[in-house]
């Protein structure tokens, strides 16, 4: 496809979630992110007592709830939101939490709701030209102090089509430039999976507080 728009772009990588919902469920429910849960819950603990326990966090494209039910189980206050609807529909019976249907380049979120927000390989869906608004939306969404969690699969800052679904892959240096001029301020980053060569890693964790 050519120089897709923003609803071209939703359309077609939402349709390839609800058509392969079921695989994907069962190809990513085994999945350990708990390094990533970790090193969130870490970060909201040390902007205490401003954030104290338990914590409402927005699970940002939660798909089918694996991580919802972590977080639940952690005993905190979860939410997600999902595009997908199949996906939406599956965490809600899954891990038993509310979740939101919502595009992600039409968010309607509320303000100042939430202690922390966790993007585990959703952001990357968003084009960079829309990423600036869509980053400013879940900076806004965040208590003051609150923490956005992202991981993503980085690359040389190009964007396309990839099996069905659009993709933007950013390096750190511009990841950083984003997540800065939205607000944020850099606690950490790592790249995933831990203990292998950097070209054996595809994923870029990062964690920001809000200014």
């Amino acid at each position: 496809m050519k120089d897709p728009g923003p609803a071209e772009i939703t359309r077609a990588t939402l349709e390839h979630y609800d058509r392969r919902a079921e695989e994907f469920w069962q190809g990513t429910r085994g999945h350990d992110v708990s390094q990533n849960i970790a090193a969130l819950l870490r970060r909201i603990e040390s902007a205490a007592p401003v954030h104290l326990p338990p914590f409402t966090i927005l699970d940002f494209g939660c798909g089918p709830g694996r991580d919802l039910k972590a977080f639940t189980g952690l005993g905190h206050v979860a939410v997600g939101i999902e595009g997908s609807a199949r996906f939406a529909a599956m965490a809600r019976e899954y891990s038993g939490c509310e979740v939101w249907e919502q595009d992600f380049l039409k968010l309607d979120l509320p303000a100042a709701r939430f202690d922390a927000v966790f993007a585990n390989a959703a952001l990357f869906h968003v084009p960079g030209r829309e990423l600036p608004r869509v980053l400013r939306e879940l900076h806004a969404t965040l208590k003051s102090g609150g923490v956005l969690f992202s991981s993503n699969p980085h690359g040389a800052n190009v964007e396309g089509w990839n099996r069905g679904r659009y993709g933007a892959y950013h390096d750190l240096d511009a990841w950083r430039r984003y997540l800065e001029e939205a607000g944020f301020s850099e606690l950490d980053h790592y790249y995933r999976p831990a203990g292998l060569p950097r070209e054996q890693q595809p994923w870029l964790a990062s964690l920001w507080r809000r200014r």
